[in-house]
């Protein structure tokens, strides 16, 4: 860790190597691999994408550097197979910081770890009270870090030299991070987790298609009638479908106050639709005949098509704020099954939530093993995914909340999880 009493952070304002010009040719392409394939040790590893711009996470420049190599900018967009990247990082260590984030998009185009090092996770593990990339390397290696284009539109092109130069520098001192957190983690006694974390990470599955993804439209929560309801549904469909046309981000088609505001009114004719303020943009209006049929749609829907109020069920368990006087037990076992792992978590200084999920505590909470003693925690712990280190950890202190849990005294309270 850096020097606590430096107040101020080294401002790291240009890379060693300068700002490399974009890789947007095979041959270039294949310079660098060839480099990068000679070369020895981690790479560090980023990607920018263009969030809030453009549908979905498509990474739309690619960030390498490894010692011997130097720094790379690849333009993804520029090829339609990157094999030579991909041969050259063949069995190499990446180093990412929040590698959930970047892990999908990279595979997108074909790039795919053989071992990974997160820089963030590893920051959680050690129980960092800030986690951010900035954070951490001015705190660990007491350097500053500018990210004011992190939110940029990376589809943009050319990439301005201003965001070319944050994106160098975003990979420049990754591995030097890497090597002073791992010995933390070693000193700590927690390079074993880190390393069970960091391979879970790198074979997580994608997540599955969300149950109802409309229903996250930001205020939904307060249309009553299933009538107003399928008209959100319909618009958010609408919306999402010209979005992935268009290669658009979908707030950026119709934004979700504009499906609020027209499944709260249920217009009756395309008119009332056009008189909402929230329909009455440039861009809007073009397309009010695409909007209106949506809003038909679900207007002329009978009553046996149209949504429930509340998400259908999941496989999980009820929402915890119901338990207290429905399933007074449940609840009980869930209050000492929360206070041992904050116990736990203050014990070793690490957030519970990376103790254990708060989804796994909810679940074993809920509906005990059969066998519930030490033993037949951790399987059920195990078989719902949790790592080894995890349930060598928690099995004993949980196995006596959930069969003794008036033993577990209510230290602190804590919000549900």
């Amino acid at each position: 860790m850096a020097d606590p009493t430096n107040a101020q952070p080294v401002p790291l304002l240009e890379p060693r190597d300068g700002v490399p010009d974009v890789i947007t040719t095979p041959d270039a392409l294949s310079r660098y691999a060839e480099r990068l394939a000679g070369a020895n040790g981690p790479v560090a590893v980023d990607a920018e994408r263009a969030s809030g711009f453009r549908y979905g996470q498509r990474a739309y420049l690619v960030q390498l550097r490894r010692d011997g190599a130097g720094t790379a900018l690849v333009d993804p967009v520029a090829f339609s197979e990157l094999t030579p990247l991909a041969e050259a990082l063949n069995g190499t260590e990446w180093v990412l910081h929040a590698a959930s984030q970047d892990l999908p998009g990279l595979a997108e185009i074909g790039l795919q770890p053989a071992r990974v090092f997160d820089t963030e996770l590893a920051g959680l593990l050690l129980g960092r009270d800030r986690v951010g990339l900035g954070a951490m390397v001015a705190s660990e290696l007491g350097l500053s870090l500018a990210k004011e284009h992190s939110a940029a539109d990376w589809s943009t092109r050319p990439l301005p030299q201003a965001w070319l130069r944050y994106a160098a520098l975003d990979v420049e001192v990754l591995v030097a991070l890497r090597d002073v957190l791992e010995a933390e983690l070693r000193t700590a006694g927690k390079w074993t987790w880190a390393e069970q974390e960091f391979e879970a990470i790198r074979l997580a599955p994608p997540p599955p298609p969300r149950v109802d993804p409309w229903r996250r439209t930001s205020g939904i929560s307060r249309l009553r009638e299933a009538r107003r309801l399928a008209i959100a549904r319909e618009l958010w469909y609408a919306r999402d479908t010209l979005a992935q046309e268009r290669d658009i981000s979908p707030g950026r088609v119709l934004p979700d106050r504009a499906i609020l505001a027209a499944a709260d009114a249920a217009p009756r004719a395309i008119d009332a639709l056009g008189r909402l303020p929230e329909f009455s943009g440039r861009g809007t209006r073009a397309r009010l005949g695409y909007w209106w049929r949506a809003v038909e749609t679900a207007l002329a829907l009978p009553e046996s098509e149209l949504p429930p109020r509340r998400p259908p069920g999941n496989d999980g368990p009820p929402n915890p704020r119901s338990w207290a006087p429905r399933f007074p037990e449940a609840a009980e076992r869930l209050r000492a099954v929360r206070a041992r792992m904050r116990a736990l978590a203050l014990e070793v200084g690490t957030p519970q939530e990376n103790l254990l999920s708060p989804d796994l505590q909810r679940r074993l909470a809920w509906e005990p093993p059969a066998q519930s003693d030490a033993a037949g925690v951790g399987g059920a712990l195990q078989a719902g995914g949790a790592r080894p280190w995890q349930v060598e950890l928690v099995s004993q202190p949980l196995a006596i909340a959930i069969t003794d849990p008036g033993s577990v005294p209510d230290d602190t309270p804590a919000a549900d999880s």
